[in-house]
């Protein structure tokens, strides 16, 4: 009897317990599942934004002048001129427009290395090392992150003007080696990212400054580096205003005021030739070298996600 009695009350919790439980599973998976769904849209749309300038851009740089104001603007004209406008940059100006390609990889690269490496070594400094003024001067950097850079070019001109730099590519390339903003994202993720008992360590071991930072702090900085890097280097390529105000021989200017100076003779009407064709094809063009750098480099930050949780 009173083994059936226990058989008699296991058999009602069995059935009382799974009950609820495939129950509880149900909406907790629909929530979920709609959460997920939600998120997915969201991201669909998101992308969706970001391409479809891209996406103009081509389509655009595939259609002759004409086809660019008759034609619908996110299709295919029924010439595809790709090949023809790419050719019309080799010849136009006598392919000046590879000139001012070549003068934004010179700018984009020298400045943007330069201003990585100069942000690596003052954001490591500030955050391994203790000296007097330290806050003071980092404040001074993260005040002039707020300042525009429009607002620094008629000073930097007249800087640069006392010193017979201005119409060289040197007025583009110093001033694109400050990075304030580069200095503040090395310092914070090199306090996270390195520990300070791992530089004790190698300093214990008989490592000096020199080969501790290369050899323990720098390969932990990669992610941080690359992302300082392609800022750096996107926005010296992206710069407009500082080459338009130092910059007077068309032989030296970038792609970007280069690009313009032909949409303003494409302005001028009837009295300018019409290279509406030339222009998007060359700013397409000009756009592929980036997202290419993006593509290629993204993995190191993917790589460096979990590399501050290393002690």
């Amino acid at each position: 009897m009173t083994l059936h009695a226990r058989t008699d009350e296991r058999e009602p919790l069995t059935t009382v317990t799974g009950t609820p439980s495939r129950a509880g599973r149900g909406p907790g998976r629909a929530r979920t599942g709609g959460r997920r769904i939600g998120s997915h849209v969201f991201l669909i749309i998101l992308a969706i934004y970001f391409v479809i300038p891209i996406w103009w851009l081509f389509v655009a740089a595939t259609k002759n002048t004409s086809g660019l104001f008759s034609s619908p603007a996110f299709w295919f004209d029924d010439h595809f001129a790709l090949f023809e406008n790419i050719a019309g940059l080799f010849t136009q100006q006598n392919g000046i427009y590879w000139t001012w390609l070549g003068n934004s990889f010179l700018y984009a690269f020298a400045g943007g290395i330069g201003a990585t490496i100069l942000s690596i070594l003052a954001g490591y400094g500030f955050a391994k090392y203790r000296f007097r003024g330290r806050g003071a001067v980092f404040g001074i950097i993260l005040g002039s992150i707020m300042v525009p850079l429009t607002a620094l070019v008629i000073p930097t001109f007249m800087l640069l003007s006392q010193y017979g730099l201005i119409n060289t590519p040197w007025a583009v390339i110093l001033p694109s080696l400050l990075s304030p903003f580069g200095v503040y994202l090395m310092r914070v993720y090199t306090q996270d990212a390195v520990p300070d008992e791992m530089l004790e360590a190698a300093r214990i071991d008989g490592a000096g400054e020199i080969r501790t930072f290369f050899q323990v702090a720098l390969p932990l900085l990669k992610p941080a580096i690359v992302t300082v890097l392609l800022l750096s280097v996107v926005g010296t390529w992206n710069n407009f205003f500082l080459p338009l105000a130092v910059l007077t021989d068309p032989n030296l200017l970038p792609v970007t005021v280069g690009l313009n100076r032909w949409t303003a003779l494409s302005n001028a009407g009837a009295g300018g030739e019409q290279v509406w064709n030339l222009i998007t094809s060359g700013a397409f063009i000009s756009v592929l070298p980036l997202i290419l750098s993006f593509l290629f480099l993204q993995r190191y930050w993917q790589g460096g996600l979990t590399i501050g949780s290393i002690k």
